[in-house]
């Protein structure tokens, strides 16, 4: 029997195969050599952004007249917003402020100041001694003496006591004080308080902040009035001029809150005998603005150390305090209405050190002392006016009551009276004018009028141009990593099978 052998060999099949496997790895290499998708190019971009006109100046599509007048437009659009926008941000930063005044409610009680008064006279006549025309000689210019009335050079007198010769002789409150009333009830010296001051010995009512007196009603005769005697014939003669000469004749005035100290030889005001002085006082409020808009000085400012002395911040105290350690550099002691308890400088030392020491300091903000202005204030304008007195029925009247003539009382005798206008208070507040949400504002008007953008375009931009520098960062760093590549951009047979290799290594081998 014949036996028929039939054999089948397939080859389209079994090759096939292979070849497809080589190609999908091929592939494959193709796509791990490629790496993530690149980046969208500009074009694609504009044609997304919300930016108006981007897309038509830099879109897809053919080069024209029509793209090159939209991206004409686009830059003349954004030359302006950034014109625009920098004046908006000069304007800001110069800071502006305004000034809003608002008259506050009235008040059914109202604090009223402190008054410091002194006069003009520092050292009464009488009063001085032999050694105190000795001592005082380069202060008051008087020539030193002896007991008997003869110029003398070897006179010897004990270490003289600054302190003890403004209290000596200084003008006596209890002498000058002829009359007092305060809200319709009488007052007398023992409602004032001494102070020194470049004036020497000087007097405040009210002074206590703690118990400050009150003022119930406004107008004449609800304040402080004072009958004064300013003692002429105690002034000192005028041998020589000096810086402490003074050829005036009266009293210097200051009204001022309980907290700040008197300053009364630059704030203070002058009354002059012979006449009764109006004082109608108005209570302001000011708040002005920390930095960068001004320069006050914030209640939270740590960096101003706690004026000795003194128990609230006040341009005066800063000033005291400035003046005081000036003095003290230079001269090795205080002046006595300087605060503090180092050594009192002798009369000679004043005029030979501390007062051209005070003379070198000046003022305002370009001096050593300068001083910033709390941000919170309390002050007092004025409005003065003045009457004569006495007049002739007066005149012999109070000549009797004070066994005085009549020369005497016109040339001596003055009245201050210091009361409020009305118990209410304007409050002056300075305000930012130009503020962050305001430039934010006219920012965005700007923006959105010249190329309609906002917030999340620029967004938009700032996220495309962060894809593209990532992509470039890392082709950077994958440059020495990747394969060689052919002039037409395809990858080398060598570097194909570098990657072949790479891949098969890769493989764990089978058991």
């Amino acid at each position: 029997m014949p036996i028929e052998i039939v054999c089948k060999i397939k080859f389209a099949e079994e090759d096939a195969k292979p070849k497809e496997k080589e190609a999908g790895d091929e592939q494959s290499l193709l796509g791990a050599a490629q790496g993530p998708a690149a980046p969208r190019d500009l074009a694609t971009f504009a044609s997304t952004s919300t930016l108006h006109g981007l897309g038509r100046a830099c879109g897809p599509g053919p080069h024209g007249l029509r793209r090159t007048l939209w991206a004409l437009a686009l830059l003349t659009s954004l030359a302006a917003f950034l014109y625009q926008a920098a004046s908006l941000a000069r304007g800001y930063l110069t800071r502006p402020h305004l000034v809003a005044m608002d008259p506050a409610a009235p008040a059914p009680v109202a604090g009223f100041p402190a008054v410091t008064l002194c006069n003009i006279n520092r050292f009464r006549h009488s009063a001085l001694s032999d050694a105190d025309i000795f001592h005082l000689a380069n202060l008051t210019g008087l020539p030193p003496k002896d007991r008997d009335g003869h110029r003398a050079a070897g006179l010897r007198y004990p270490e003289p006591d600054m302190v003890d010769i403004l209290n000596r002789t200084g003008h006596q409150l209890a002498d000058m004080l002829k009359s007092c009333n305060f809200s319709g009830h009488r007052c007398s010296a023992s409602n004032f308080s001494v102070v020194y001051t470049r004036y020497g010995k000087c007097y405040t009512f009210n002074a206590d902040p703690q118990s400050s007196l009150p003022s119930r009603a406004g107008g004449m005769g609800s304040g402080l009035e004072i009958m004064l005697d300013i003692q002429q014939e105690e002034y000192l003669p005028i041998w020589r001029e000096t810086n402490e000469t003074s050829f005036e004749a009266g009293i210097r005035v200051q009204i001022h809150s309980q907290e700040e100290p008197p300053y009364i030889h630059q704030l203070g005001f002058g009354v002059s005998p012979g006449f009764q002085t109006f004082v109608s006082c108005q209570e302001q409020r000011l708040t002005y603005l920390p930095q960068p808009w001004g320069n006050c000085r914030a209640e939270s400012e740590l960096r101003e150390p706690e004026l000795q002395g003194y128990s609230a911040y006040s341009v005066s105290a800063c000033r005291l305090r400035c003046e005081k350690e000036a003095v003290l550099q230079r001269c090795h002691c205080r002046m006595v209405h300087m605060p503090g308890n180092e050594t009192i400088c002798p009369p000679n030392t004043y005029i030979e050190c501390a007062d051209h020491t005070l003379d070198s300091l000046g003022g305002g903000s370009e001096g050593p002392c300068f001083c910033p202005t709390p941000c919170n204030l309390t002050r007092y304008g004025k409005e003065i006016s003045m009457v004569k007195i006495p007049n002739r029925g007066s005149a012999r009247y109070l000549a009797r009551k004070y066994n005085r003539n009549e020369t005497y009382i016109r040339e001596n005798f003055l009245v201050l009276d210091v009361f409020f206008e009305a118990l209410t208070s304007e409050a002056m507040e300075q305000r930012a004018a130009y503020g962050l949400s305001a430039l934010l504002g006219d920012l965005g008007g700007q923006m959105g009028l010249f190329i309609g953008a906002s917030i999340l375009t620029l967004l938009e931009i700032l996220d495309y141009i962060y894809e593209v520098s990532w992509d470039r960062l890392k082709r950077v760093w994958r440059r020495p990593k990747t394969p060689l590549r052919t002039s037409t951009g395809g990858i080398s047979t060598l570097g194909l099978q570098e990657l072949k290799e790479q891949k098969s290594l890769s493989k764990p081998e089978p058991c």
